[in-house]
């Protein structure tokens, strides 16, 4: 629900940097809770799609590009423009798996760590665009390893299942 408030700007409006209104390719970008916003080495921006049928990595094909080429672009754009950050010091990537099931894509600081930015999580928006570029099903066919915490009610349901 959290989402759809920002979305719908019922929540959050004065924090929204940018926004693309199109219902199918656009987006709002946001600064994530986590980060205090008072100074650039910990940057930390979402862009959650207006889009809801889309809710992870596992749903992209082809047919989304334009919108992951917009997040990209305008994105960039938006955090260069409002914080002085240029595209070569972020780090733009989508969660696999995501925290919470609607499409959003993490603009960090370069060198700033944060949670889930690591290879076993973090999937490049670059790296993503160029795959469904070669074939538009990639991610429903790719095996797509992932970490999971102990305390994790999936990794629960895995030990259940005996896949553990």
């Amino acid at each position: 629900q959290w989402v759809y408030n920002i979305l719908e700007k019922k929540a959050e409006a004065d924090r929204i940097i940018h926004e693309n209104p199109d219902p199918s390719d656009g987006f709002v970008l946001v600064p994530d809770l986590k980060w205090n916003q008072n100074q650039l080495d910990d940057l930390y921006l979402i862009a959650l799609v207006h889009c809801r049928e889309v809710k992870s990595l596992r749903d992209l094909t082809a047919e989304h590009l334009p919108l992951l080429r917009n997040i990209l672009q305008e994105g960039k754009e938006a955090i260069a423009k409002r914080f002085g950050v240029p595209a070569s010091q972020l780090r733009i990537y989508l969660h696999y798996q995501p925290s919470y099931y609607h499409l959003h894509v993490h603009f960090t600081a370069l060198g700033y760590d944060a949670p889930g930015s690591s290879v076993e999580r973090a999937h490049l928006l670059a790296d993503v665009i160029d795959n469904l570029s070669m074939d538009s099903t990639y991610y429903q066919k790719r095996a797509l390893t992932f970490a999971l915490r102990a305390d994790e009610l999936l990794f629960k349901k895995f030990q259940e299942a005996g896949k553990v």
